[in-house]
């Protein structure tokens, strides 16, 4: 079977509901979860986040619970967002990182809506995934170090958002890209037409300057 890397992170509902699609896709894929830090992704690319854009933050919580609604999954927002996703990450990783560890995570905060920026807030979730003491295992420097290595991993990799789904050397990026993924699937080459070329050598007419941000904005 093909394999892939999903790089996600808790923070985005975006990954939360392309869970479905993705059991799916395992069917015919091997798929590696791979937790990263979506703020260190942003500040290498001096990008603010969809939440943090006036507008854009409203629109895209609007669009998120009516796509929740028309895919039938449940969903109920955590009590704040953007939120700080690093205990979440670790604990995910300290519990293997594995599928189980992954949607009982999401669940916990997109599905049920609580809270899960401290060893705290994620106590019953750790307990379901076999982890007495949630402190120890976020603040263990395994979990720090992998969670650093996958992020850098990711970058690497040329990922600029999450989810994104890497994939015999393509990067699909969030869940509306799932029928790309299909229509890939069916047709390796779909990229290879001569349109799909030309746009990939487009040159740039404009370019404006951007801001540059702190390094130090989300540290794993």
């Amino acid at each position: 079977m093909p394999t892939a890397n999903w790089y996600f992170d808790f923070v985005s509902p975006f990954a939360y509901l392309q869970l479905p699609a993705l059991r799916a896709l395992r069917e015919r894929l091997v798929i590696e979860p791979v937790p990263i830090v979506f703020g260190a992704v942003l500040a290498r690319h001096g990008q603010l986040g969809p939440a943090e854009i006036a507008g854009k933050r409203e629109f895209t919580y609007r669009f998120v619970q009516w796509e929740a609604g028309r895919a039938g999954i449940g969903l109920r927002f955590p009590p704040a967002h953007p939120f700080n996703s690093l205990a979440a990450l670790r604990l995910c990783i300290a519990a293997g990182g594995g599928w189980d560890a992954v949607t009982a995570i999401f669940e916990h905060l997109w599905r049920d809506g609580r809270s899960g920026t401290s060893a705290g807030e994620l106590a019953d979730v750790a307990a379901a995934l076999g982890i007495d003491d949630a402190s120890a295992a976020i603040a263990a420097d395994d979990a720090k170090a992998r969670l650093r290595a996958n992020t850098d991993a990711a970058l690497a990799a040329g990922v600029f958002g999450v989810p994104t789904l890497a994939l015999g050397g393509e990067l699909f990026w969030g869940n509306d890209a799932t029928p790309m993924i299909e229509a890939w699937l069916a047709d390796p080459r779909l990229f290879d037409g001569a349109e799909y070329r030309r746009i990939a050598a487009l040159p740039v007419g404009v370019e404006r300057a951007r801001a540059a941000r702190a390094e130090g904005a989300a540290s794993p």
